[in-house]
């Protein structure tokens, strides 16, 4: 997928294909549907079909074991390769860690990490037959804590780990992976969040309320998810991408300092931006 395809704002080639897992809504809907206009034959995996006369869905989990990989061989089978894999499915809760349900964090981390390594592996054999590209939907979060939001913050740190490791390995089979890290986003994720109410939050509840608010009005106050879909294809269009990078200059900015300053100034900075003491 070369940068001279001008891939942003102009037609490709209809025989490239792409699947977006999470297509069904916020930025993996903006993605498929952008995908699309360019020409190429897109199809959503989900739970949930995506909502485009041109995007075609197959029904699958990400936190059930196999489903994905089932689902892209599926749909690879009949074209025999991938030009491109976009991984946006993603699930978030607001609870502290000492009351934190193991059957939440769990399904978390399957559906933000586990679930893109099945996709991975199971997209690998047909991405390898055309030199394509792998996009995994990070998050500045993965970077910088989010107050009583850590196993989402975790999952996506662990997802950028994936991304350079896994690029190492089928770089040279010319496939290249990249995490895109956006900062809040204006999207239904910010209500389909699963937060604790105070009755599991007990001493926390209060600054549990405090951060799930403030979370809320960043997202809600951020990025239009149609400027993450570009930034996503722009990524997937590089000849040479680098493995992380963050949607949005500003974002970039952040990120930049975040990882200067010391981490006492920047924990602080956490604190102060999510209401906490």
């Amino acid at each position: 997928m070369e940068e001279r395809e001008k891939i942003a704002g102009k037609q490709v080639s209809a025989a490239r294909t792409a699947v977006v897992v999470g297509g069904s809504s916020g930025i993996g809907k903006e993605t498929a549907l952008r995908l699309s206009a360019l020409g190429y034959r897109v199809t959503n995996i989900s739970r949930t079909p995506c909502k485009g006369e041109r995007i075609a869905t197959v029904t699958a989990d990400a936190a059930q074991e196999g489903e994905l990989a089932r689902a892209i061989v599926s749909v690879c089978a009949e074209t025999g390769s991938l030009d491109l894999l976009v991984y946006s499915a993603g699930f978030s809760m607001a609870a502290p860690l000492e009351h934190a349900k193991s059957g939440d964090y769990r399904y978390l981390f399957e559906v933000n990490y586990f679930g893109a390594v099945e996709a991975i592996r199971a997209a690998a054999p047909f991405l390898k037959k055309r030199g394509g590209r792998v996009v995994l939907v990070g998050s500045l979060g993965g970077d910088m804590p989010i107050p009583y939001d850590g196993f989402y913050s975790s999952s996506k740190a662990a997802l950028c780990m994936l991304a350079r490791e896994t690029d190492l390995e089928l770089r040279g089979r010319g496939v290249r992976v990249s995490a895109l890290l956006p900062g809040g986003t204006a999207t239904d994720f910010t209500y389909s969040r699963r937060v604790y109410g105070s009755e599991d939050t007990r001493e926390y509840a209060r600054s549990v309320r405090k951060a799930s608010a403030a979370l809320a009005n960043m997202e809600q106050g951020g990025m239009n998810p149609s400027l993450v879909a570009d930034a996503i294809i722009k990524l997937a269009a590089k000849k040479n991408p680098p493995t992380v990078s963050v949607a949005g200059g500003k974002n970039g900015v952040v990120r930049y300092l975040y990882k200067m300053l010391p981490e006492r100034v920047t924990d602080w900075f956490v604190r102060r931006k999510f209401n906490q003491k």
